[in-house]
């Protein structure tokens, strides 16, 4: 008995193996796309099953009292740090890490290192100065501390551990560096007509990440990876040139001592205007003469993980009010030079800032900054908390984008606190995403992009030389970074809400993950987790195909059958999965009379099989299928996305029906059917799917591909099947 069902379950997997060798070759594997145990880690205390942050989430953080002064001669920024760092972890450290990002600029920092002979955008563009933070003077509560500075890392060794779960420490540091002309396309200078413009950004000595994912956190900066940042408060003290203008994240806090009476009078005009007010003219720039005198322009910011300012005698500032869906108020603000003034240009930049964070806060989470501040820099566009920098001479649209997607960080990375310099996709692509909704919503989408031809855009955003959107942006070719953490994360996360999950459930879905994780630090196991219970759906073959791996798609329509050959009775379709990645499929069925019908299938169709036929209602014949009508599916190959018919001619029937009829065997429990269709002879088995047989002559038909013959007897009463040496026979029922 045994062996007489080892026999019939052989039969019947022979059966499936040669079954499937009828469609298309295919490289996509159902079990790949849709196996189990997507996540590789459980759920913790500080990390929950659902995506939230666990019951005994923690995070450290980091209050900062900062200085600076600027010499505009010499380029160089002195300044000092006293931070209160709090221990929230459950550990005890017995020393702590830091980041001293300007080191990036040093000669022989490991980031000038990896800069290639044809350039880089990354580093200083090959400028000869003495680079890198100077540290003066560090101290550990008032005591002198032993540190060790590696490249853009400093390790600093406490005397006695810092206690778990609250414990404190006090740091005292002198620094100073000369700025770059060129930051690595994030910070530096640029020179006008009417003064230099100084954008300044990772500035300061910054406490290092500690969590509960890796420890602390100490990626050196090479330039490619951004930031990943502690939160806390910030109070800032900048002392400049007496002509300068300063701006800063957060809320000024003494404008009477800095400003002249009428820039006040206008600074809160603009608080409560809906339109931009003037508040330094460029009349009031020339006026301004130079002078040896400084003033100190002093700031705060609450709840923040970052801080960056910019000042420049040549800044013209306007600014408005920002409307916040709470009735709370916010303020929009630009400064930018002479050369950026104009209505196609920064004019506008303080309308685009205010209708940018207006936009993101109805739809996602309210901004929470006192300001938004545009600065026209040298910069092609580089985010902080509450201010960016911008290209000086971008106009129009481009003004527009580069706006829009800077503030959009506001969001990603600045209130979701990610590991950029880990997860680039995790800001950069969901920012890109939540920039085309934005651009939607501006102007009644005045700058609107149009959407884009993903059978176009599939070669270059899948081809197989490109890495996973996984994977660091450190370790991915510099020239695909704009694709795989901006454009191809974005366009993932388009197509999930608006052709997998639809708008509703995906952006409930979003601001959950947004809501739960603002402020704090989530991993990308933290946003899978969130999306999926949030939506209700397993997304594993979704993360699978466009986050965790490069993979392509080819959907194909492969064959069109009538029901009993008569187009009146219906058709059945058949679509093959011919590459990697899983998606749902939409197709338009026309008709030779004209009508058109769309048939939605979902992705489950795909869960265990790599073809699939479907029944289709009609009373004529069919005139053209087209799979992903509107193309908005990254499909490769669309040569084989559309199927056209020759114009159907009815088979002569009968010619096989000496054949047809039920046959079953006594040596394996199995009952196989043969049928006549389109001349052609079909073997049937229960369970399987239907095998096309070749007429080989001389009552054998047969499958070559899969190495199977049919032989009938003259009377066709029985036949012969064998397959790999294997044989049964098989009797008329």
């Amino acid at each position: 008995m045994k062996k007489f069902l080892l026999k019939a379950s052989v039969f019947t997997l022979l059966f499936l193996g040669f079954s499937s060798v009828f469609a298309q070759n295919s490289n996509y594997s159902y079990y790949d796309a849709f196996a189990p145990n997507f996540y590789t880690k459980n759920a913790s205390e500080t990390r929950s099953a659902s995506g939230k942050p666990g019951a005994k989430y923690w995070q450290n953080k980091a209050d900062y009292k900062l200085t600076a002064s600027l010499n505009e001669a010499t380029n160089e920024i002195k300044g000092s740090v006293n931070l209160t760092y709090t221990n929230n972890s459950p550990d005890e450290l017995s020393y702590i890490w830091m980041y001293l990002d300007q080191n990036l600029f040093a000669k022989d920092s490991r980031g000038n290192a990896v800069v290639p002979v044809s350039g880089s955008r990354n580093g200083a563009k090959g400028e000869e100065f003495d680079g890198g933070h100077k540290i003066s003077m560090l101290t550990i509560n008032g005591k002198a501390s032993k540190y060790e500075i590696v490249d853009t890392r400093m390790k600093v060794y406490l005397d006695k551990p810092l206690k778990a779960n609250g414990g404190k420490l006090k740091i005292a540091i002198n620094f100073s560096f000369i700025s770059p002309e060129y930051g690595s396309d994030r910070m530096g200078y640029l020179p006008t007509k009417n003064g230099t413009i100084y954008t300044i950004a990772q500035w300061y000595p910054k406490m290092a990440v500690y969590d509960d994912v890796r420890g602390w956190n100490t990626q050196p900066y090479l330039g490619a990876g951004e930031f990943y940042c502690e939160y806390g408060d910030f109070e800032i003290a900048l002392t400049v040139p007496a002509n300068h203008f300063v701006v800063c994240s957060g809320e000024i806090t003494n404008a009477s001592e800095v400003m002249s009476k009428e820039e006040q009078n206008r600074w809160n005009k603009a608080k409560e205007s809906e339109s931009t007010v003037m508040i330094r003219s460029l009349e009031d720039v020339k006026r301004a003469s130079k002078t040896s005198a400084t003033k100190t322009w002093k700031f705060k910011m609450t709840n923040s993980r970052d801080v960056a300012w910019a000042s420049s005698a040549s800044f013209i500032i306007d600014g408005a009010r920002i409307n916040l869906p709470s009735g709370k108020k916010s303020m929009a603000l630009s400064a930018y030079p002479e050369e950026s003034e104009g209505q196609k240009a920064w004019s506008r930049s303080t309308e685009y800032t205010k209708g940018s964070i207006e936009g993101y806060s109805k739809r996602w989470l309210e901004y929470p900054y006192p300001a938004a501040i545009n600065v026209a820099g040298n910069e092609g566009g580089m985010e902080y908390p509450g201010i960016v920098f911008c290209k000086y001479s971008s106009k129009g649209s481009s003004l527009w984008g580069v706006t829009d997607h800077e503030f959009g960080h506001a969001w990603f990375p600045m209130i979701v606190g990610s590991n950029e310099r880990q997860f680039a996709w995790m800001d950069e692509g969901f920012n890109t995403f939540i920039n085309g909704v934005s651009a939607e919503d501006f102007n009644a989408g005045e700058y609107q992009d149009k959407k884009f031809n993903m059978h176009l855009m599939a070669e270059m955003m899948t081809k197989p030389s490109l890495e996973p959107v996984y994977t660091a942006p450190d370790g991915m070719k510099e020239r695909n970074l704009g694709l795989l953490a901006y454009m191809k994360p974005g366009t993932a996360l388009a197509i999930l809400r608006e052709h997998v999950l639809g708008i509703d459930r995906f952006d409930d879905a979003f601001k959950t993950y947004i809501k739960n994780w603002a402020f704090k630090h989530p991993t990308p196991d933290d946003f899978f987790r969130t999306m999926e219970n949030a939506s209700g759906e397993d997304l594993g073959w979704f993360w699978r195909g466009w986050i965790l791996n490069n993979w392509r798609l080819d959907q194909a329509v492969t064959d069109v059958k009538y029901v009993k050959n008569n187009p009146a009775n219906g058709a059945i379709i058949t679509i093959d999965n011919l590459e990697k990645m899983a998606m749902p499929v939409v197709l338009e069925v026309e008709t030779v009379s004209g009508v058109k019908t769309r048939v939605n299938l979902p992705v489950e169709i795909w869960q265990r099989n790599t073809s699939w036929s479907f029944s289709f209602d009609s009373t004529e014949e069919l005139k053209t299928i087209v799979v992903d009508p509107d193309n908005v599916l990254p499909d490769f190959n669309d040569a084989n996305n559309k199927w056209k018919t020759e114009g159907f001619v009815p088979p002569a029937p009968g010619k096989l029906s000496a054949y047809t009829g039920s046959f079953s065997s006594k040596q394996i429990p199995i009952t196989v059917e043969f049928v006549e269709e389109d001349d052609q002879l079909i073997l049937n088995a229960s369970g399987q799917q239907p095998l096309p047989l070749e007429d080989m002559g001389n009552n054998v038909f047969g499958f070559e591909e899969a190495g199977l013959e049919v032989k009938f007897s003259e009377d066709k009463k029985s036949f012969n099947l064998s397959f790999n040496g294997q044989s049964f026979d098989f009797t008329r029922n």
